[in-house]
């Protein structure tokens, strides 16, 4: 039996390692430092408690990275450092650059590493994320394997580490910053009293982010974890050499959002929230 470690059961954490115990493995977390959320999550995904990560460290055939992407070389290095020797997977929302930093971070113990990310939400009966893999590929291959029958697609990508990395921050810059750009949009529209006409505008446009007001909250409560999604999407645009202004104006809209995480926010607040006066500038 595959055992497999996960670094940390988040919200797609959690749910990604429920998916990998459906293949017959045994997933392992470290309870150490995490919080009640975290407890909850791993149990009711059936995650096995280790005393500490370097327990882990010697049980695991592979460890999966799942965490906020400003941790993951942190992350990483604490893998590293307890001489982990078999595959590690950062599925981590990171740029090709950073993801080659973690690659040598946990080569340097042993490690085979392997460049994962997961576009689309967490797993369920009616969702079906994709989590690309790129790097070794008989490595590549036994992770892909741990989410046969599972409601993750793995989808292996041809070339080397680097490559999973670039695929998600090329559909994260775009998917989340033009939300970001619908809402301030809106906080225009709203300030001026034609909110009501945008939305009849945006309506018309079924594709357009513009027609899904109900989605701001849920990116408002989610941009302490976006925000630095965002930088790292910055710093692939410039390993480019292409503009990477918008991710970086994007990273800066969210950092207002930061008091709103992990709560409910109404649209009104989300809205109020992007204005100066409420962060202590000139408006």
């Amino acid at each position: 039996m595959t055992t497999v470690g996960i670094l940390h059961p988040g919200s797609m954490g959690a749910a990604v390692a429920g998916q990998v115990r459906r293949s017959g493995a045994e997933v392992l977390w470290c309870p150490a430092g995490r919080s009640a959320s975290s407890q909850t999550r791993a149990e009711r995904y059936g995650l096995t408690p280790v005393r500490a990560l370097g327990e882990m460290a010697e049980r695991a055939d592979i460890i999966l990275s799942l965490c906020p992407p400003a941790a993951a070389e942190d992350v990483a290095r604490d893998v590293a450092a307890c001489s982990y020797a078999r595959i590690y997977v950062d599925g981590n929302a990171v740029s090709p650059a950073t993801m080659a930093n973690i690659s040598a971070i946990v080569q340097g113990s042993g490690a085979t590493a392997v460049d994962g990310s997961v576009i689309g939400s967490p797993p369920s009966d009616s969702k079906n994320p994709r989590l690309y893999l790129s790097g070794p590929a008989d490595a590549v291959a036994l992770g892909a394997r741990l989410f046969d029958g599972s409601a993750v697609q793995a989808r292996p990508l041809p070339g080397g580490i680097g490559q999973a990395s670039a695929l998600k921050l090329s559909y994260s810059s775009y998917q989340k910053a033009s939300r970001v750009l619908a809402a301030v949009a809106y906080a225009l529209a709203s300030d001026h009293g034609v909110g009501a006409e945008l939305l009849d505008i945006a309506e018309e446009r079924t594709t357009s982010y513009l027609a899904e007001t109900g989605y701001f909250p849920k990116v408002a409560a989610r941009s302490w974890r976006w925000g630095p999604e965002m930088k790292e999407a910055a710093h692939a645009l410039e390993e480019a050499g292409l503009p990477s202004d918008l991710a970086v104006a994007a990273a800066a809209v969210m950092d207002r959002w930061t008091a709103l995480k992990d709560v409910s926010p109404d649209l009104a607040l989300v809205l109020e929230e992007l204005h100066t006066s409420r962060h202590g500038e000139s408006p």
